[in-house]
């Protein structure tokens, strides 16, 4: 157990250091997660820039390279508000809003939600939000990239940093052979490092998980193509910008130290 008796520093350094320790733990069934005390009052998730200016932030990478984890653990440990635009698309499709419906209806017909309606759909998130955010899995492109940088110029709120994360190809492809989805909800799982509780089933609902069709080497080698032809000119945007950063490894755990140390520096 970890008693938090030390100078708020000392107690962010400990804190931090559990966190590192659960999540490397996590990835091995093997492995038992740090237990903190339940009774003892965490320090506050460090929610203030040293400049007093809110972080707004972008998290690009190929898929299967572990966004959505980053994010989660990202959210663990500083006050920053997470946005997932995929859940913000499932949101907004199963409360059936007007976007949602418009989005259901381009689904529906089997074709791609059109960047006007993602644009408007990431437009009232952010809205909500006066602290820091992170945004995942948009923009996707070029135009999208613009339509954002026009949304928070009117604002006067620019992006102040852009976080790509490099894993290699190989290890992405085994991962998305073993991902399985749970499509109401968007929960990933992976067979090896991340596997339900029980197999083929939702941890939280009970409901069965779905393996994408398209989760196979074939399919997943085409998606990447695609996705280095829409993304190599987005990184090339954002690193004319001056707000690009990268950061390598094959696994989560070997990332998000990265991650850590590179928001720590600018959170007091």
């Amino acid at each position: 157990m970890f008693r938090y008796t030390q100078s708020l520093s000392s107690r962010r350094a400990a804190l931090g250091h559990a966190q590192m320790q659960r999540w490397q733990s996590s990835s091995s069934a093997t492995e038992t997660a740090v237990e903190v005390d339940d009774q003892l009052e965490l320090p506050q998730l460090r929610s203030l820039t040293r400049t007093g200016t809110p972080l707004r932030m972008l998290i690009l990478g190929a898929p299967g390279a572990g966004k959505g984890t980053q994010s989660s653990r990202v959210r663990e440990s500083f006050g920053i508000t997470a946005i997932s635009s995929g859940d913000v698309l499932r949101r907004n499709i199963a409360e059936q809003t007007m976007a949602g419906q418009k989005a259901a209806a381009a689904v529906a017909s089997g074709l791609l939600v059109s960047d006007d309606i993602i644009v408007d759909l990431i437009r009232t998130e952010l809205d909500k939000i006066t602290g820091s955010w992170l945004l995942d899995g948009f923009p996707r492109n070029i135009a999208q990239a613009q339509a954002l940088d026009t949304m928070l110029a009117a604002g006067n709120q620019p992006l102040n940093a852009v976080v790509n994360l490099q894993v290699s190809e190989s290890v992405i492809l085994q991962r998305v052979v073993e991902r399985y989805v749970h499509v109401r909800s968007g929960r990933v799982y992976n067979l090896t490092y991340n596997p339900p509780k029980t197999p083929g089933i939702d941890d939280v609902t009970g409901e069965r998980l779905e393996h994408r069709p398209d989760d196979n080497p074939e399919s997943f080698r085409r998606r990447l193509e695609q996705y280095h032809k829409l993304t190599e000119p987005l990184l090339e945007y954002y690193d004319k910008s001056g707000v690009l950063t990268s950061f390598a490894g094959d696994t989560s755990d070997a990332i998000f130290p990265q991650f850590y140390a590179f928001l720590d520096q600018r959170f007091n």
